[in-house]
């Protein structure tokens, strides 16, 4: 084992200190299960939403990748037939995607689209939402992006039953897009 330059932080700890997980458990090395390791570099990950660490173990020298991200509260979502279960994005993300098919929107929106909602959603206080709620905040943010993808989103997320259903939709959608472009000066 070589020697290290642990750089003190300002609290009187330093880089080469025991690092524990949220469990309690000492983090060890991958590859000697050695708890004592030094972290060589951090920096932002996810567009800042976790830090990434390359570490060294004191051990047996092997470099390895840790990621640190803030862990939030799961959202529980109430359906309409009164079940709860907690607000899945792979699940959001696979509906969004069926809407958009053939709309030329990129997946990498449609999770931008997401983590906004996500993120409006931790920011509240309470941690149930109903799925009507969800169904309507990506519907506004969905009918800035593609009139299509709103309307076939609509129709899965509303239960349409007929056409008077996308009519209606239709109807809403247009005079959204009037009062934009009133708002704009577009006239």
């Amino acid at each position: 084992m070589r020697p290290i330059a642990a750089r003190p932080f300002s609290n009187g700890f330093n880089l080469s200190t025991l690092s524990r997980l949220d469990s309690g458990q000492l983090l060890q090395c991958p590859s000697c299960q050695h708890s004592d390791s030094r972290v060589l570099e951090s920096r932002a990950a996810d567009s800042g939403r976790s830090v990434r660490r390359r570490r060294e173990c004191l051990h047996c020298e092997h470099r390895f990748t840790t990621y640190e991200r803030v862990e939030s509260v799961p959202i529980t979502v109430l359906k309409r037939n009164g079940n709860r279960e907690i607000f899945s994005r792979s699940k959001l993300l696979h509906g969004l995607m069926r809407a958009c098919e053939k709309t030329g929107l990129e997946t990498q929106r449609l999770e931008l689209l997401i983590d906004d909602l996500e993120v409006l959603l931790q920011q509240r206080n309470q941690r149930e939402v109903s799925s009507q709620e969800i169904g309507d905040l990506v519907l506004e943010q969905l009918g800035d992006l593609s009139e299509v993808a709103y309307v076939r989103f609509a129709s899965v997320y509303g239960k349409f039953r007929g056409v008077s259903d996308f009519i209606s939709t239709l109807d809403k959608l247009r005079q959204r897009s009037s009062l934009k472009r009133q708002l704009a000066g577009i006239g």
